[in-house]
């Protein structure tokens, strides 16, 4: 996502050569993106929502294991066909 706000206020700039108000609209993307975009993205990592996310304390990490097994055993409950599909393409 922020490579293509940079390209994007790349172009911007570009094209403020010959409008000033391109200028003026490339650095209020920035501000917006420095703003809430850079925050957001980091706040998401300590949630445990993402699942290439290192957890922080081991205590997190088991919460987020023993979730993940109570999700599997569920699945595999109310889907008994597709996991047995999936353990045969294994």
């Amino acid at each position: 996502m922020g490579t293509i706000l940079i390209a994007g206020t790349v172009v911007l700039v570009l094209l403020g050569f010959g409008n000033h108000v391109w200028w003026l609209a490339a650095a209020g993307v920035l501000f917006l993106y420095l703003q809430y975009g850079r925050d957001a993205s980091s706040s998401t990592s300590g949630g445990g929502g993402a699942s290439g996310s290192t957890p922080a304390t081991y205590q997190a990490y088991r919460k987020r294991r023993d979730q993940q097994a109570k999700w599997e055993r569920r699945y595999r409950r109310e889907r008994p066909l597709q996991s047995r599909r999936q353990d045969r393409a294994k």
